[in-house]
């Protein structure tokens, strides 16, 4: 009897430190950035502000991926440039997406540029915004978060179907899309004047096409409903030229943590179920 009593007693004390460990997960000083290049190209990354992510730019061949960690209270946005050659100063040019002369950006972005945006607080803010038009696609995974964490962006690739009339070339290829803002320079593209409110700036033909194809993405200035989402605790995955699907991974506490898998939260649910089924038998 003494024995089985302290068979029991341990196994209580041993679900209430799992219970423990598995309890709700706070909002942390910090968020894990992990930014992937799944295209077949090589792309230079630009981050601003950048001081907490190699200074604001690096390059990614196909395959690659870098790891950074930003504050809470950090405000900025992410995106890729194609078609640089930098020297070994960090000196040189983009086809899409510069920010100047620098391999380090220290400035937004050339347009057209699709741009992942992001405000880390106790509750952030995240999306994936093609208003200044679009280069290559890119999608943002929350992982571990509470809350909406919906994934934000666009797998879409719209060079292939931009108009014409939006179209960037480059040695007769479509590189980028540029929006209809930037092109016609008109109120009713670019919601200012008389459509400068929520009201009567409405999706037009252009930013139509963009968000059917990219439906969890910005396509105009107002377009909020559907493309912003909300998270707290979380890591960022930012893929570019992955599928929304895509299982995508991080690393955090030196534990490896995947989208869309069962995770830790389930292994400590199965290890409590068969602790209780063991304390049952033990009554």
């Amino acid at each position: 009897m003494a024995l089985q009593l302290h068979l029991q007693n341990n196994l209580l004390l041993l679900i209430l430190v799992i219970i423990s460990a598995a309890g709700p997960r706070t909002s942390e000083s910090a968020r894990i950035f992990t930014i992937v290049n799944n295209c077949k190209e090589t792309l230079w990354p630009a981050v601003t502000p950048g001081d907490n992510f190699n200074g604001g730019g690096f390059v990614l061949k196909p395959g690659q991926s870098k790891v950074f960690t930003a504050p809470v209270g950090w405000v900025g946005r992410i995106w890729a440039r194609t078609g640089c050659n930098f020297d070994k100063n960090g000196n040189g040019s983009c086809q899409t997406g510069a920010c100047g002369s620098s391999l380090k950006c220290t400035a937004s972005g050339k347009a057209p540029a699709s741009l992942a945006e992001f405000t880390l607080a106790a509750l952030d803010f995240y999306d994936v915004s093609l208003v200044d038009g679009f280069n290559v696609p890119v999608v943002v995974t929350p992982i571990n978060g509470k809350g909406n964490c919906s994934i934000a962006g666009c797998d879409s690739d719209l060079r292939s179907s931009c108009p014409d009339e939006l179209a960037v070339k480059a040695n007769g290829k479509i590189i980028a899309c540029r929006s209809a803002c930037d092109v016609f320079n008109a109120d009713e593209y670019c919601c200012r004047g008389v459509y400068g409110n929520p009201v009567t700036c409405k999706a037009t033909f252009y930013s139509s096409k963009f968000k059917q194809a990219c439906p969890k993405a910005y396509s105009y200035a107002y377009d909020d409903p559907t493309s912003i989402f909300t998270c707290s605790g979380t890591d960022y995955v930012i893929s570019f030229c992955s599928s929304r699907n895509q299982t995508v991974c991080t690393y955090h506490n030196n534990q490896l943590h995947c989208s869309g898998s069962r995770g830790l939260n389930s292994l400590i649910t199965s290890w409590l179920i068969i602790m209780l089924v063991a304390f049952s038998m033990l009554s």
